[in-house]
């Protein structure tokens, strides 16, 4: 029997210095102007090697950031997320995943995989 496994939460408006309101448009000035500010290949050579170690990091989150906030679907899915509704996934054999949420986990049974045409069934133990 597989567990879900609960989604870690990040809040990646923060990691773009970002009010959820903002637009999209918004959104990706301030992914460009971080992107290009944390990119490695903007990074002194005088720099310590920690300091590039934490840089690079940022220029991950950041990027994986605008992958979320700067896609109109993954963005809502987020922001619906934020809203205390905790999710849970388990990853399909096919790489996707089955998604569900605590709320939906109440009334749900089955679960599609958000890349494939598998189901599991969502079984409540007490």
């Amino acid at each position: 029997m597989m567990a879900f496994e609960q989604i870690p939460r990040k809040d990646w408006y923060s990691i773009l210095g970002a009010d959820p309101s903002a637009s999209v448009s918004d959104l990706k000035q301030k992914y460009q102007k971080l992107i290009l500010m944390y990119h490695p290949d903007k990074q002194s050579a005088d720099v310590p090697a920690g300091t590039v170690e934490e840089c690079i990091q940022k220029f991950i989150e950041i990027d994986q950031a605008w992958k979320i906030l700067g896609n109109e679907e993954t963005k809502k899915e987020y922001d619906l997320q934020r809203h205390g509704d905790h999710s849970f996934s388990l990853s399909c054999r096919c790489g996707g995943k089955y998604i569900v949420s605590k709320d939906e986990a109440k009334e749900v049974t089955l679960i599609s995989c958000d890349t494939c045409s598998l189901i599991i069934e969502l079984l409540h133990c007490h």
